[in-house]
């Protein structure tokens, strides 16, 4: 795993990830930056805002909070970030990568 420009290490339900000999696993490119973009909206805690609020407008204003956020990581293309809720306490995160593609993901508020 030598090639690469971003690396991490690989987080899996809030834990390092370990291979079969014990030693932590990593991420690199475009996982990392999808960890990244992860942590960081759970670090703001709009994702738990969305869950609880009934308010349409609310919560139509977190998603655009968290869009804003997302985009303004400089890995991210800006303008490139969409959220939708795809069932009640879930939602779908895709954006582009400046160098590594596109991202996708699942968010839930745990």
């Amino acid at each position: 795993m030598a090639d690469g420009k971003y690396f991490d290490l690989l987080i899996t339900d809030d834990d390092i990830t370990l291979d079969r000999g014990g030693i932590p696993e990593r991420c690199r490119d475009r996982d990392s930056i999808a960890q990244d973009i992860k942590h960081m909206i759970r670090e703001t805690g709009l994702l738990v805002e969305l869950v609880g609020n009934r308010d349409a407008r609310k919560k139509q204003e977190n998603i655009i909070r968290l869009t804003i956020a997302v985009d303004n990581d400089e890995r991210i293309v800006p303008g490139s970030c969409s959220i939708h809720e795809v069932s009640l306490g879930t939602f779908y995160l895709v954006a582009e990568t400046a160098e590594f593609g596109p991202i996708d993901f699942k968010l839930e508020a745990l």
